[in-house]
């Protein structure tokens, strides 16, 4: 399947700075992701038989232009099953059709890969698998408490690993050419992170900022924030799995 990858602009915390905009397949094209319009885009989608839309998640920075190019290509517009709401809030229309694990859409199959956001998919290709932001090869993935779930993230990059694909197309900067790495990469930061995180409360820590502090050895000056979600979420799968208390603002060892 030909694979057409667009970086655009967009307001996102990716260090890129821009998100990836993915036209699949020549014929009955599927248009993934498109955060915003570019001139580049337009050119790409209009030598292309764009026919379906769908994003592999309704977060800002890959929703933006959903509602131009559906219109500019009388396109059939995908959501995730049981998120249509969420969906339409997002882009601002109402989605034709609704997918879930294992849909096929345009020569394309949808795998579910929560985490990172709820509704949250990738698409797999005989050109590699679309994955949003489950995968990226430098830094990490924000999987914070107001959306994110840190056991379905591991579980999602488990899955991924297990199918070896190829190559990896991700939401936002180059392709990846060692999937297997990069996913080993990702799992072995998140439980990093989490040994760190119980080994603090473990220490007498129950206050957040004190779990934080300890967590990560490194200035935090405009992360602040950014790190304390994710510490809460890494507190919340602790939680569930019994090794820690947690009760939403103290935290003691189970």
């Amino acid at each position: 399947m030909n694979v057409q990858q667009v970086s655009v602009p967009t307001e996102t915390l990716a260090p890129t700075g821009a998100t990836n905009a993915y036209v699949l397949g020549d014929d009955e094209a599927l248009l993934v992701d498109p955060a915003s319009r570019t001139d580049k885009l337009d050119t790409v989608v209009e030598s292309s038989s764009v026919e379906h839309v769908l994003v592999t998640h309704a977060h800002p920075d890959h929703v933006g232009a959903v509602e131009h190019y559906a219109d500019a290509c009388d396109a059939t517009v995908w959501a995730r099953a049981g998120r249509e709401e969420r969906f339409e809030r997002a882009t601002g229309i109402e989605p034709d059709r609704s997918f879930r694990e294992g849909t096929d859409i345009a020569g394309t199959t949808v795998v579910e890969t929560p985490g990172h956001a709820p509704d949250h998919v990738a698409l797999e290709t005989d050109g590699g698998i679309l994955t949003g932001d489950l995968v990226v090869s430098e830094g990490s993935v924000v999987v914070g408490a107001d959306e994110g779930d840190v056991r379905a993230y591991l579980t999602s990059l488990r899955r991924l690993y297990a199918r070896n694909p190829d190559r990896l197309w991700p939401g936002h900067g180059p392709a990846i050419e060692n999937p297997r790495d990069q996913i080993e990469r990702l799992i072995r930061h998140r439980l990093d992170r989490e040994e760190k995180i119980l080994a603090a409360v473990r220490g007498g820590a129950t206050e957040l900022d004190a779990i934080v502090d300890a967590a990560y050895d490194k200035d935090l000056s405009g992360v602040r924030e950014l790190a304390r979600s994710t510490t809460v979420a890494h507190l919340r799968k602790l939680d569930t799995e019994g090794k820690v208390g947690w009760d939403g603002d103290r935290t003691h060892p189970a």
